[in-house]
Formats: C-alpha cells, sequence, structure tokens
C-alpha cells in the first residue's frame, strides 16, 4: 500500500489520477429481473478453455450454474447489448462465485473475435477463491503499454507492468487490491459491496468499498437511485484500488476502444486450472467432473449496476428497474 501524502495543490491537480474536476451523471441503470434488458447471453466455446459451456438466455433461466455429465457445467457468460466509451460503472454485488476451480470476472472488453485488439479492462478477476481481487489492463502489441508504479497513484500493488498482451502470454499489467474483502469469500462474508470503474482518455481508476466500510460514499451506495440531475464527483472518492495512466509508454486513448460489459464464471481453464492449489481437492478438472455439489456457491447475486456519462455528454437516463434480486 502506497502512503498517503499531503501534496502540494500543484502536484495533485497534476496526478494522474485526479487530473481534473470532472462529473458524471447516470445514464442507465439496471436492477433486479431487468439486469438482462442490456445484455445478452454469449453461448460460445470458452476462450480460455474452462471446463464450462456457457449457454443461452433460455437455458440460463432455470439455475445459474447446473452440472449436466461428465464433460462440462452450464455456466453463463452475459456481454452488454452495447459499447462504452469514456464513462463511469459503478457496482452493486452481493455475492459474487466462489470455490476450487472457479474463475469468476466482472469486466470489459472490445473485440471478442481478435482478443486483445482495442483492449480489455478486469474490475474484478481471480481464481480458486484466493484474494485479493486483481484489476488488470490487456492492450494489444499494436498499441504496447507498460505501467511503473512511480507513475500510479493508488492504493493497490502493482505485480505485472507489462500491458501489453497476447494469446498465451495474457497475464496483463495487474494490480492487486490492498484488502482481502475485495474478492471471493471474504468478500461474500460481509455481504458484498461496490466496485466503481471510471475510464477516461488518460486513465482508468478502479475503487472497492467492502459493504461494512463506513467510508462508502454516498453517490456510490446510492448510485441506482440517483436523479439524473445528480453530478457525481469521483475526486471526493479518495485514491482508487488500481489507476492505470497514459505516459509516453502507454497511450491508453489508442489502445483502449469502446468496451462491452462483461459477468462470466469459467471452471478450471488457462488460469484457474494452470494455478489450482494443493489446498483444493483432486486436480480441478477431476474435482469439476465429479463434485457438482461443490460449486452451490458458484454464482453472482448482482445488486445493481449503474453506467454514468461525463455530463458534457447530455446522455438521458434510462432505467431498468425490477426488486427481484439478479442471481446469474
Amino acid at each position: 500500500m502506497k502512503p498517503q501524502q499531503l501534496l502540494p495543490l500543484v502536484a495533485l491537480l497534476a496526478s494522474p489520477a485526479f487530473a481534473a474536476i470532472r462529473y458524471y451523471q447516470v445514464d442507465e441503470t439496471f436492477v433486479g429481473d431487468s439486469f438482462l434488458d442490456g445484455f445478452e447471453h454469449e453461448d460460445f466455446a470458452d476462450p480460455t478453455h474452462g471446463r464450462v459451456n456457457y449457454v443461452d438466455e433460455c437455458a440460463a433461466l432455470e439455475k445459474s450454474l447446473t452440472y449436466v455429465s461428465k464433460d462440462t457445467l452450464d455456466t453463463v457468460r452475459v456481454s452488454s447489448r452495447k459499447q462504452y466509451g469514456y464513462s463511469m460503472l459503478v457496482l452493486d454485488v452481493r455475492h459474487m462465485p466462489t470455490g476450487c476451480g472457479t474463475w469468476p470476472a466482472f469486466w470489459t472488453n472490445s473485440n471478442n473475435n481478435t482478443w486483445p485488439t482495442g483492449g480489455e479492462i478486469d474490475i474484478i478477476e481471480g481464481v480458486n477463491d484466493e484474494g485479493p481481487n486483481a484489476s488488470v489492463l490487456h492492450t494489444s502489441s499494436d498499441h504496447a503499454c507498460t505501467q511503473t508504479d512511480s507513475s500510479m497513484d493508488d492504493r493497490g500493488v502493482l505485480v505485472s507492468d507489462k500491458c501489453t498482451s497476447a494469446v498465451g502470454d495474457g497475464a496483463g499489467c495487474r494490480v492487486n487490491h490492498d484488502t482481502d474483502k475485495s474478492y471471493g469469500p471474504e468478500l461474500n462474508a460481509v455481504g458484498g459491496g461496490w466496485y466503481a470503474m471510471e475510464r477516461t482518455s488518460q486513465f482508468v481508476n478502479v475503487w472497492f468499498w467492502a459493504r461494512d466500510d463506513e467510508n462508502v460514499p454516498d453517490d456510490v451506495k446510492d448510485a441506482a437511485t440517483l436523479k439524473q440531475s445528480a453530478k457525481v464527483n469521483p475526486d471526493a472518492w479518495g485514491q482508487p484500488q488500481a489507476n492505470f495512466v497514459s505516459s509516453n509508454t502507454c497511450d491508453l486513448d489508442a489502445a483502449i476502444k469502446p468496451q462491452n460489459i462483461i459477468f462470466n464464471l469459467s471452471l478450471c481453464g488457462d488460469w484457474a486450472g494452470n494455478a489450482y492449489p494443493s489446498t483444493c481437492p483432486s486436480n480441478c478438472v477431476d474435482h469439476v467432473n465429479n463434485d457438482p455439489a461443490a460449486f452451490k456457491d458458484a454464482y453472482w447475486d448482482i445488486a445493481s449496476l449503474t453506467i454514468l456519462s461525463p455530463t458534457s455528454s447530455g446522455a438521458s437516463r434510462r432505467h431498468h428497474h425490477s426488486h427481484k434480486r439478479n442471481y446469474f
């Protein structure tokens, strides 16, 4: 964790996480059953080679994760129906998938067909219940990108500085959050929390607050019910957990294009399978094949997702509302 410092005003205004006072207003809110008004199920083969079968909406209605055979488990991958440019996302999550072999993610992606063209931003990602949460930035070789700890104004720990990714070399530049409550069983134990991701031409910020955090900003807690006229100023939120910045070694504006928002759950695969810990039963594939009851907690419970746009966009608010919980 980087030490908190009192910065002179000039230095503060020059900081990449706080480049200028900026405001956002609510554009869209997705709550409950109507969450899927803005999302669609993707039912193609898992590109990360997980022991899963992504199912369409009809198959997903009965259960979020269902044991099918010794070949695969049915699970879900939902993607927003539209792409978003410079914007703010605020997620209120009550529960995320857990269990040995799980690989859940809440992320954004520009292009499914030619990954990582157009970039990828992982807001929540991890495997095998091993926290803390990792926020990761991926860029393509056309837009080589590296991050340095000295240029990032955040609370997390930079553990990988090469954002440029490719099939077979997909670690990306990774920042581990500074609290275990940001991921998996520790997150679920406190009833979840809030994540926010801000993307501008100059930086990508990711924040996290646990449900039991006494310092959650009101406009984060109440994002799903904010009036369109409300102006949200993330400068008041404090240091983000992750702060990826543009520099002479990383042109974020060129590397990150409009993005789809994605929630998914894979099992085993390139990361969870290869990093399967000895503390888990058997090996990853055998565990998935032979112990479906172990995945009873492998589900997302989303309270709401709010998309905010810069005030200059003049976007009108669209509210998709239901009081029911949204499980998948």
